[in-house]
């Protein structure tokens, strides 16, 4: 089997639950997620679209396929992978509070000139730190301001768009994203620009780490307030029942 369409072998698995627990993270009636297998930040997966009628293998090979479809079914399995990656999303989101106990951004979008054959949405964490981000190629597909990583949410929207806004930017032309990989490397935090790879990978690292030490200060100075305004209450009903036993007391005598 080609590493270029493994994707689409697991979507055209009628259980994709006898994956073994190494790939398969998640899977549904209608989509199937696995962990990215050279992941480009701390949580990185994908999801698929699993194929059924009234959709062939052909419709799914990547999202310029889908978008050539009828809009509404296009846009139905857009809401299915958007159901799906929602639901990831907060499984991601648990597993930061347990395991480093903060949450940061996570991204859900398409790579609109892919290096795999059938149609997968990442779901990404916006650290981008890992050893499997390797060169400018892999960083600026995934930088979320300079236009090679489409947005799910700009995606649906094009829907609603005028018609005629939809079938030009729905066209996906290779040639007007594959330049946006050669651009200069910047921070997508903030913009610095970095002369190469080994450089923005610290930078990246020190961005998160950053983040990192003043989200968990953050989250301590909050808890403490909320300790404080607990005790400060528990004093208070205290005082109140003293002064109520005074009073009853005092009209007794």
């Amino acid at each position: 089997m080609s590493n270029l369409t493994v994707l689409r072998s697991y979507a055209e698995m009628s259980k994709p639950e006898s994956l073994p627990p190494a790939i398969l993270f998640n899977c549904s009636e209608t989509c199937l997620t696995v962990f990215d297998a050279f992941p480009k930040a701390i949580f990185h997966f994908l999801v698929l679209p699993r194929v059924r009628p009234p959709l062939r293998v052909s419709d799914l090979t990547d999202l310029r396929s889908l978008l050539k479809c009828e809009r509404k079914t296009a846009k139905a399995v857009l809401q299915d992978l958007n159901d799906e990656a929602v639901n990831v999303k907060n499984m991601i989101q648990e597993e930061m509070l347990s395991r480093y106990g903060f949450q940061w951004q996570i991204w859900m979008g398409f790579h609109p000139a892919p290096s795999m054959e059938h149609l997968h949405l990442h779901v990404i964490s916006s650290d981008l730190c890992s050893p499997k981000l390797k060169n400018k190629k892999h960083y600026n597909s995934f930088h979320p301001q300079l236009g090679f990583f489409l947005h799910l949410n700009d995606v649906l929207s094009w829907f609603d768009a005028d018609p005629s806004y939809f079938e030009m930017t729905s066209r996906l032309r290779k040639n007007d994203y594959e330049p946006l990989l050669k651009e200069d490397l910047t921070c997508w935090k903030c913009e610095r620009a970095v002369k190469n790879m080994p450089t923005l990978k610290e930078h990246l690292q020190e961005e998160w780490d950053n983040e990192r030490r003043k989200e968990k200060a953050r989250i301590a100075k909050k808890n403490a307030s909320t300790q404080y305004l607990i005790s400060d209450k528990t004093v208070l009903r205290r005082l109140c029942f003293h002064a109520i036993q005074h009073v009853l007391m005092a009209s007794k005598l």
